[in-house]
């Protein structure tokens, strides 16, 4: 009878490194770092300032805003007499250049966020930073802050060439420029995040803007033609909280005796706003990209 023979040890697969082998690691010399909400503001700012739509789009909202507020002012002071202006905020003159300039800062809200879901971009976004709240979040600031920087800077170069155009109008307070700049630009820049919020929503850059520009218009026209007495109060409400007529508050020529006054239109787009990025939040946290 044979003797038994030991078992033979068996090779480490080829895999595997054999125990005690001293064979040099790889260390990778991309450094590995936790995320956070600065990645994300740095990557949608990159977005925001890369895409020529945001040139195009600030550009003309520049144009509207400075052009129209000089060239109102120009044309009032050159029909004039003296006297006629006594009791006139020359700042008042750039509401018509916001108002028109508001369509290019809703524009742009929208497509912040809408044209990702059209050109399929979203997905790569959502692979690169899975945390969605964050990705909204991330957009939200970078967009609040360019345009209301913009904003701002249009506002005050308008108010300022107004009222050396109209040296007959009367010296606005310091409350008037903190309202007829700082005011007017946050709430520009928030009917702009307001916008931002819907085309998250929606998805759909068309509808989302063509949704917002009747939320801008629609109150007021719709109110113009209400002729029967029976809705006086629905022709009141839908003047006094208009967006037209909101904005003009801030310049102290409100359509309407009655409604928002001070800085109440600046309170109800910050909660209406708050809203919609609610909204917004929750559909993004259970719909598919």
């Amino acid at each position: 009878m044979s003797t038994p023979q030991p078992p033979s040890p068996q090779a480490a697969p080829a895999w595997q490194a054999a125990p005690g082998s001293a064979y040099p690691t790889y260390t990778s010399p991309i450094p590995v770092v936790r995320t956070h909400l600065g990645h994300a503001l740095a990557s949608e700012w990159t977005k925001i300032r890369s895409v020529r739509s945001t040139m195009w789009t600030l550009g003309v909202f520049v144009l509207l805003v400075v052009g129209i507020g000089l060239l109102t002012a120009a044309i009032v002071a050159a029909n004039t007499t003296e006297g006629d202006l006594s009791g006139e905020n020359p700042l008042s003159f750039g509401f018509f250049g916001l108002l028109l300039g508001s369509m290019c800062v809703i524009t742009l809200g929208v497509l912040t966020t809408a044209s990702e879901y059209g050109t399929g971009m979203i997905r790569t976004t959502m692979v690169a930073c899975p945390s969605r709240g964050r990705v909204l979040a991330a957009k939200a600031v970078v967009f609040f802050l360019v345009a209301f920087v913009v904003t701002l800077v249009s506002a005050v170069l308008v108010a300022m060439v107004d009222v050396a155009l109209l040296p007959d109008a009367r010296e606005p307070s310091g409350g008037e420029w903190v309202k007829g700049t700082l005011g007017v630009s946050l709430y520009i820049a928030l009917l702009g995040l307001l916008s931002l919020a819907v085309g998250s929503v929606i998805r759909h850059s068309a509808g989302a803007i063509t949704l917002m520009i009747g939320l801008v218009l629609a109150p007021l026209v719709i109110a113009l033609f209400m002729f029967s007495s029976s809705l006086e109060d629905l022709r009141q409400a839908l003047f006094e909280y208009s967006i037209p007529n909101q904005l003009s508050v801030f310049y102290s020529t409100s359509l309407t005796d009655s409604g928002p006054s001070g800085w109440d239109p600046l309170w109800i787009a910050l909660g209406v706003t708050a809203a919609a990025f609610a909204a917004a939040f929750a559909l993004l946290q259970k719909r598919d990209v």
